[in-house]
């Protein structure tokens, strides 16, 4: 499956003052540091708000669906996390970003994901642990790859204990 994800200036901007990071070159087109890079840029990270955009993505809020919540308090897990009765826990255990190119306000990101590689190890508290990648591509409006995103996620056999 592949779904746009647009690079707006405002999100760029609030990317980075949630980061804390009030470099002009994500934007201020006008500073020499934005100058010294042919632009305004987006913060290296920026492509983990990709979730906005993914019509997939399990733990946004849709009308008329119940809300899995934030996984802390209130609600339950996405059926798809691992997590749940009888089951172990899923976590996000690494990120890796590949960098091919800038990305800058104004591009159109296409985003395709693709399962990676898989392997287990087993854990005497855990049980078996199944360790999944997915990798994320984005490509630009002039068909450039820009990033490569590789997640890795961990599911255990059974939950931990305290």
């Amino acid at each position: 499956m592949s779904f746009s994800f647009p690079v707006e200036a405002g999100a760029v901007l609030m990317f980075a003052r949630a980061l804390g990071d009030l470099d002009p070159r994500w934007y201020d087109e006008e500073s020499p540091a934005a100058q010294a890079h042919g632009g305004v840029l987006a913060p290296p990270t920026f492509v983990a708000s990709v979730a906005h955009f993914d019509p997939d993505w399990p733990y946004r809020p849709r009308p008329g669906v119940p809300w899995h919540g934030s996984g802390r308090g209130p609600g339950f897990p996405p059926p798809a996390s691992g997590s749940g009765s009888g089951s172990g826990t899923s976590l996000h255990a690494e990120q890796h970003y590949e960098y091919h190119r800038p990305i800058r306000p104004g591009d159109v990101l296409t985003v395709d994901r693709e399962p990676g590689k898989r392997w287990e190890k087993q854990s005497a508290r855990a049980g078996t642990l199944r360790f999944e990648e997915e990798i994320t591509r984005f490509t630009n409006q002039r068909g450039e790859l820009v990033v490569t995103a590789i997640r890795v996620r961990v599911v255990t056999e059974r939950p931990v204990e305290g």
